[in-house]
């Protein structure tokens, strides 16, 4: 859920950029608060289905648009490569853990028996 969250926030960043709008801007044109901008593109709070509906019209896209990875141009860029590269170390993270468990299996399996 947590990844969700973080493209959910890190698209409605971009969107609003990409429109040049402030938070302010943003808040007004969706009816919402400045401090609930700040606070979903801060991954402080999770969004209703009302605000997504608020936001997404305020943004000009269709709901389903804020959780997909948006196309890299210049100036999004290091927003989602930042992104893109923290969830590869979540990944690798996860990965290793579940080899290192194999490792330990396959070590106990293999392991000669003491008399």
């Amino acid at each position: 859920m947590a990844q969700v969250k973080e493209l959910l926030a890190l698209n409605i960043k971009l969107l609003r950029k990409k429109k040049g709008f402030s938070q302010e801007k943003l808040a007004e044109t969706a009816n919402l608060s400045a401090q609930s901008i700040s606070d979903i593109e801060g991954l402080r709070t999770w969004v209703s289905d009302k605000s997504l509906e608020r936001l997404a019209n305020a943004l000009n896209v269709d709901i389903f648009q804020l959780f997909i990875p948006l196309p890299l141009d210049e100036e999004n860029r290091n927003d989602s490569e930042l992104f893109l590269y923290n969830q590869l170390i979540k990944l690798r993270a996860t990965m290793k853990e579940d080899i290192d468990k194999r490792l330990d299996q396959f070590y106990l399996l293999k392991k000669p028996s003491s008399q």
